[in-house]
C-alpha cells in the first residue's frame, strides 16, 4: 500500500522559499503570480493492507515526525 503526505505551511506563516520562487518567476517575466506557497510531498511504501489502519499509522507519523504541526498542516492520501 502507498501513502502520500502533503505538508504545507499554515496560512499566516511566513514562507521565504515561496517568496523567493515568486520573485524568481517575476524576474523571468511571469508577472501574473501574486503569491507562492511552497510545501513538500512525502511518499511512503507501507506493508499495511488495511487502508483505515494505514491512514491512522501515517497520521501518527505526521504528528510525531513528518510535519511540524505548530506551523504546518498536512493531508494524507492512501492508495492501493
Amino acid at each position: 500500500m502507498k501513502a502520500r503526505v502533503y505538508v504545507m505551511l499554515k496560512s499566516g506563516v511566513l514562507d521565504p522559499q515561496g517568496e523567493a520562487v515568486r520573485h524568481a518567476l517575476a524576474t523571468l517575466g511571469f508577472d501574473g503570480v501574486e503569491g507562492v506557497r511552497q510545501g513538500k510531498v512525502i511518499e511512503l511504501e507501507l506493508t499495511e493492507t488495511d487502508a483505515t489502519r494505514a491512514e491512522a499509522s501515517v497520521t501518527e507519523m505526521c504528528e510525531k515526525l513528518l510535519a511540524n504541526t505548530v506551523i504546518e498542516s498536512y493531508r494524507v492520501e492512501i492508495a492501493q
